[in-house]
């Protein structure tokens, strides 16, 4: 199991924003929406999972473990959008990282590769909005504030998502991953305490659809980039 060597990670002790909406009202609407997008989630997963398939050898789904809610890491599903065993030479993706594939680099670019965490939802580790979850190098290295991130369900988009959507172009293509601890970590993981303590049906529907506007924002400007290219 994914969390059997992190059984003794501590327990956040300290004041969360709406407790009942968090714990009970939040994971119904999950459930819930989860369940309903899941056949229409699947007519764009089915032709999206043979484009991996052919565009590069490796599997389709890629697996990795994230720190998880209650401090429980858990297996995060997505669809492989990089070469087999990226992961080994580096977790930070540079800017034009020669290590994501073709199919990949437009998934990546329209949140597409996120799709099978429908599943990740419905099993209860993840949500629609809340903290991305983070490789277990950095979330074991939470301080007591920052702890509150664990306890609250991670999500496909919170508010560093939208803030940092093109997060190649930040980190760049000259030493990504000491320029992602550097720069981006720090604020990334205070805009994810600011959410854990003030999470609420209002902000999460705020983020929800600002998320989707960014989104179509990402594939309004690669249709401009491809027309001038002609």
């Amino acid at each position: 199991m994914a969390n059997e060597q992190y059984r003794d990670l501590p327990v956040w002790e300290g004041p969360l924003s709406h407790p009942f909406y968090s714990k009970v009202v939040k994971r119904a609407l999950d459930f819930t929406l989860a369940l309903i997008l899941l056949i229409p989630g699947l007519v764009i997963m089915i032709p999206l999972a043979v484009w991996v398939k052919l565009d590069s050898p490796g599997p389709v789904i890629y697996r990795a473990i994230r720190g998880g809610y209650k401090n429980k890491p858990f297996y995060i599903m997505k669809f492989r959008s990089m070469v087999v065993d990226a992961d080994k030479s580096g977790g930070c993706t540079a800017l034009n990282d020669n290590r994501v594939t073709r199919a990949g680099r437009i998934m990546r670019r329209l949140k597409l590769d996120e799709l099978p965490q429908l599943f990740n939802i419905l099993r209860g580790e993840m949500s629609f909005v809340g903290p991305r979850p983070e490789l277990l190098l950095y979330t074991t290295q939470y301080t007591k504030e920052q702890e509150c991130i664990m306890w609250v369900r991670p999500g496909i988009t919170d508010r560093s998502s939208i803030v940092y959507i093109a997060q190649d172009e930040i980190v760049g293509t000259e030493n990504p991953v000491e320029n992602f601890e550097k720069y981006i970590l720090p604020e990334k993981n205070r805009l994810r305490v600011e959410y854990a303590k003030n999470q609420s049906f209002m902000l999460d529907m705020h983020l929800f659809f600002e998320t989707i506007g960014g989104v179509f924002g990402k594939a309004k400007k690669m249709a401009e980039e491809k027309g001038s290219a002609k």
